[in-house]
């Protein structure tokens, strides 16, 4: 019989993208302001493996990623999604998104990403927002699976992935010290 136990505490990262680098920072300090420091920025990067929000938010495209200093618990992942989009909503302009956030945590074994869009590996949560396995941890690396987006399956996201990894690591083994 498993008997149930809480989780350890996650690593909560995001993903920002928009055509406006100033609105990406203007949202990072916003996502700070609730959050916590974030603990890390990514190098400016260009968001090119797909045109699919070409359409909407307009070309070329810049993205960051970023995490936060704060652990929180995995079950988080609901509403800080449900907040993602709140912020988003507000940065619409004729009805078109200027910024997209996609909020996710870290842990020792995977990356899981929350979406609003059902697929066949995501699991339903709560309120509309479902969990997205994106890359396992194995062999001393994040690797992807089958369905991982293209973007997070490159090895510069990968590398910059694995660092924001051992950063946790190390929050967890201060963390277990102290308890």
């Amino acid at each position: 019989m498993s008997l149930p136990r809480e989780p350890e505490p996650v690593k909560i990262i995001s993903s920002l993208f928009s055509p406006e680098r100033e609105c990406i920072e203007r949202v990072i300090a916003q996502l700070s302001g609730i959050y916590g420091p974030v603990d890390w920025v990514s190098p400016e990067l260009f968001f090119d493996r797909t045109r699919y929000y070409a359409r909407e938010m307009g070309w070329p495209l810049y993205r960051r990623f970023i995490s936060f200093e704060k652990l929180a618990y995995p079950d988080r992942l609901v509403e800080i999604k449900v907040k993602t989009n709140e912020i988003e909503g507000k940065y619409l302009r004729e009805g078109n998104r200027r910024v997209n956030i996609d909020p996710g945590y870290i842990s020792a074994e995977r990356l899981v990403l929350a979406t609003g869009k059902n697929y066949i590996h995501r699991i339903y949560l709560s309120k509309g927002i479902y969990a997205d396995l994106t890359l396992v941890f194995k062999k001393e690396s994040f690797r992807p699976v089958a369905w991982t987006y293209p973007d997070y399956a490159e090895l510069e996201v990968i590398g910059y992935l694995n660092g924001v990894r051992k950063k946790y690591m190390g929050q967890l083994k201060e963390i277990r010290r102290i308890v």
